[in-house]
């Protein structure tokens, strides 16, 4: 690249070269946040893959507005492959009922950004896949409120096979940020809270 210096910069070298080094601490700053913001997230990540091995469980996933998010954070962490079943990634409401059974009804009467349609992905995910625990997500991954309902506002489900029956728990989130962000926090707060609804099972809560 060349670079491009008036005759006034060149005045000035060493008041520019000052600047610039001012510039560059933030930069410099930013990276390193960057880069340990990824190595939390990545040990997060790598706690649950150890968690699900621990326990034998196995996940399928049913993403809707984190798009896959929550397979692609598992699958940077090596050896997870053998713990994911698999992962549906369904954004219309025809997928949701095709693939997963989610009802009409249901979506009419709660909107598919609800948690009442992701206890219902949660479930389709158990009953169509040998696994052991699905998570799903449902919601708005963006600034615009859709029906009412404010930009940012995800619905979660955890749920689990337990002898012959679903244990499945929801919860609702609201997320700030650009697309992207509110979906990577999103998948990232899925995987976050799994151990502890496996555990209030385990202790015999059911929902």
């Amino acid at each position: 690249m060349t670079n491009r210096i008036s005759g006034s910069s060149c005045a000035s070298g060493k008041n520019s070269v000052m600047k610039s080094e001012r510039n560059a601490a933030p930069l410099g700053r930013n990276v390193s946040e960057a880069a340990g913001e990824r190595l939390r997230c990545l040990m997060i990540v790598e706690g649950i893959v150890e968690y699900l091995r621990e326990h034998a469980l196995i996940l399928a996933t049913a993403e809707s507005c984190t798009a896959g998010r929550i397979v692609a954070l598992l699958a940077e962490i090596p050896g997870s492959g053998s713990l994911v079943e698999c992962g549906y990634v369904v954004y219309s409401p025809e997928a949701k009922r095709r693939l997963l059974g989610v009802s009409a009804k249901t979506i009419a009467d709660f909107n598919l950004t609800s948690v009442e349609v992701a206890r219902e992905m949660a479930i389709g995910a158990l009953r169509d896949s040998p696994a052991t625990v699905a998570i799903a997500t449902t919601g708005l991954c963006g600034n615009e409120s859709v029906d009412g309902i404010p930009g940012g506002t995800v619905c979660f489900a955890w749920g689990f096979v337990n002898a012959d029956r679903y244990c499945v728990f929801t919860r609702k989130h609201r997320f700030f940020g650009e697309r992207e962000t509110m979906q990577h926090d999103a998948a990232l707060h899925a995987l976050k809270h799994l151990p502890q609804f496996h555990q209030r099972m385990l202790a015999g809560e059911t929902a």
